[in-house]
């Protein structure tokens, strides 16, 4: 059993959850706000997304991020910073007899260098890098992450010196992390986070959970959650198979049943379940020596 884990905090997401939820966070004053009191609650890291204030759609401008980073800055709360690199991998095709051509309000599809625009400017201490393309959700939707693209992204993010936390949808997923770090472009320790319970990728259950700790490469450093009702129930699990966690209203928007919850307080529900359980949440500066981060900003 794990003695101490840290947690993450993933502070609105891209999904359509506004319009059912008030305190997912919209603007960046927002969103910094919400990630600030998530590190106060026991988060060591902070993964953010943002979205356009006037809408509450998912965006990826630059400056949305640079204020929300440099309000969190500001403010000096020692939180480990992990930008989102997934946006700009939107496909949405027209569906039934005619996939083509794409339905242009929905699809977003950047290259590389692009999508890391934000990450080359701000530098956080982390970002993401989503390991494979997959159907997600319903409809037509498809989230696209080519080998090509992944690899100049990979590359692009170790040179800038930026830890990736690669994101596993699937088992197959783990095959490709393996080949990026047998190609060089991954350092270690390698930091990866299970996505479970994600239409259509590994399916919200133990077994799956299990077998993809097992095919870990040695020497990473992982966590995961899932998603709705199952998020604080994971919490529960992470010690017994050796995972930090990762909770908040990017993936599940409840506290409690009937209850809407805040980023604190599933934070600290996630602090509470594992103090119960004697195992130490760990700070950010412990989180720092554990991954080999590069302190940036």
């Amino acid at each position: 059993m794990k003695s101490r884990l840290f947690i993450t905090c993933a502070v609105t997401g891209a999904g359509d959850t506004v319009s059912g939820h008030p305190n997912v966070p919209v603007t960046a004053k927002d969103i910094a706000e919400s990630a600030i009191a998530a590190a106060k609650a026991g988060a060591a890291i902070a993964h953010i997304h943002v979205r356009n204030p006037e809408t509450g759609q998912a965006a990826r401008d630059v400056a949305y991020y640079r204020e929300v980073v440099e309000r969190i800055r500001d403010s000096e709360t020692d939180v480990i910073i992990n930008l989102t690199a997934g946006m700009g991998g939107d496909l949405v095709l027209g569906g039934g007899e005619s996939p083509l051509p794409p339905v242009s309000e929905y699809t977003d599809m950047a290259g590389p260098t692009e999508r890391l625009m934000h990450v080359a400017e701000l530098l956080p201490e982390i970002c993401t890098l989503d390991c494979g393309t997959m159907n997600f959700s319903l409809g037509d939707y498809i989230m696209v992450n080519t080998p090509s693209m992944l690899r100049e992204m990979a590359r692009q993010v170790q040179a800038l010196g930026v830890r990736p936390e690669l994101e596993v949808f699937d088992t197959g997923h783990l095959v490709f992390v393996k080949q990026l770090l047998k190609e060089g472009l991954l350092d270690h320790p390698l930091m990866i986070q299970l996505c479970m319970g994600v239409p259509y990728g590994a399916p919200n259950d133990l077994l799956t959970l299990q077998a993809m700790v097992a095919q870990m490469p040695p020497d990473t450093v992982y966590s995961m959650f899932s998603l709705g009702r199952f998020q604080l129930p994971y919490v529960g699990v992470a010690p017994m198979i050796g995972s930090n966690v990762r909770v908040g209203l990017e993936d599940n928007l409840y506290l409690s049943r009937g209850k809407l919850a805040t980023n604190a307080e599933l934070v600290g529900r996630a602090a509470t379940i594992l103090e119960a359980m004697n195992v130490e949440v760990m700070g950010p500066p412990a989180v720092r020596d554990l991954l080999k981060l590069r302190k940036q900003g």
